[in-house]
């Protein structure tokens, strides 16, 4: 894990982080202590905004989205648009891998061509992508 440098995170990581997911909590919090203490950027899309923001704005459960809001900033958290580049990157992945869903061909290709050197995350069907390290949660612990 130290030897990334640029790492993308995710949707689910974040929310176990927030939401205190009793089963990995602790490897959560490990995994993002490591890289303030080791320097290491994190990156996200604007589609894990979208995604993470739905069951606060759902339920009205605001405290949520402040709660993300004030992690994403205090993480220093890159937060990367979906632009044509991306898109057509996300196209070609979806060509490759045809059982990906649309939303994780556009967070894989917004890390490959941001620059990551890994993609953590904790769906195990995006293993396949062979062009980026694939983390997943269950691997940390």
């Amino acid at each position: 894990m130290t030897d990334f440098k640029r790492v993308f995170v995710d949707t689910a990581p974040i929310i176990y982080y927030l939401e205190n997911n009793a089963q990995y909590k602790d490897a959560i919090k490990r995994f993002f202590t490591n890289c303030l203490e080791k320097d290491i950027q994190l990156v996200t899309s604007a589609l894990t905004i979208e995604e993470y923001l739905v069951f606060p704005y759902s339920s009205g459960k605001m405290e949520f989205a402040d709660n993300f809001k004030r992690f994403i900033e205090y993480m220093g958290i890159e937060i990367v648009s979906i632009n044509s580049v991306i898109a057509e990157q996300g196209a070609k992945i979806r060509s490759q891998y045809k059982y990906f869903k649309a939303m994780d061909a556009l967070q894989i290709a917004t890390a490959i061509v941001s620059g990551c050197d890994m993609f953590f995350t904790n769906d195990k069907q995006l293993r396949q992508e062979k062009e980026l390290p694939c983390v997943t949660v269950d691997e940390l612990e």
